[in-house]
């Protein structure tokens, strides 16, 4: 168990399980981990929209998505001022809604993250005695001339945790909205 009282055992083994991205010698990657206090298809019904990420990533200001919402679409996403980008194009690689599994990768832009791809999986879990949901992210990315691979995981990590934050923030205050009995008891 680790400070959080989750088991990093499951974390562990859903991360080998979906979040292995072949790396190449000029690249970085990692995993990121967020526990929300909200059930799975309330968390999944924002992820799931890759035609909103606007929805709950505070750094994305417009999306527009070419055609219909399928694998292989193409969303422009216009990136709020204070970044080091103003537009990123990226491609949908995979959404199972059943598995609650969703896949990117960006393929243009004015931004310094070549060759970046991300999957996000959400897995059901029990928090105070309420249905919960592990988020897990992970990416792999392009290092740019002139950074280190530590300073590049280091940036992607940072907004990918505060795109975590921001959809645990919006899941929950739904989730409280449509507060449910707790588990341990509701009478069967």
């Amino acid at each position: 168990m680790n400070g959080n009282g989750y088991n990093t055992r499951i974390e562990s083994e859903y991360i080998y399980r979906h979040h292995r991205h072949e790396t190449r010698e000029n690249q970085c990657s990692s995993a990121l981990v967020k526990h929300i206090k909200a059930p799975v298809p309330l968390v999944w019904s924002l992820v799931r929209r890759f035609d909103q990420p606007q929805k709950y990533k505070p750094f994305i200001s417009r999306c527009v998505v070419q055609g219909d919402l399928e694998i292989g679409s193409v969303r422009e996403v216009n990136v709020k001022s204070g970044l080091p980008a103003t537009t990123s194009t990226e491609r949908l690689e995979m959404l199972d809604d059943d598995a609650h599994i969703l896949s990117m990768k960006i393929v243009g832009g004015d931004h310094r993250l070549r060759n970046y791809a991300s999957i996000i999986t959400l897995h059901p879990e029990i928090i105070d005695g309420r249905p919960g949901t592990m988020v897990i992210e992970s990416f792999v990315v392009d290092v740019p001339d002139g950074n280190t691979k530590d300073e590049t995981c280091y940036f992607v990590e940072a907004l990918i945790k505060c795109n975590l934050k921001s959809l645990a923030d919006v899941s929950e205050r739904l989730a409280v909205q449509d507060r449910t009995e707790p588990i341990d008891r509701m009478r069967i």
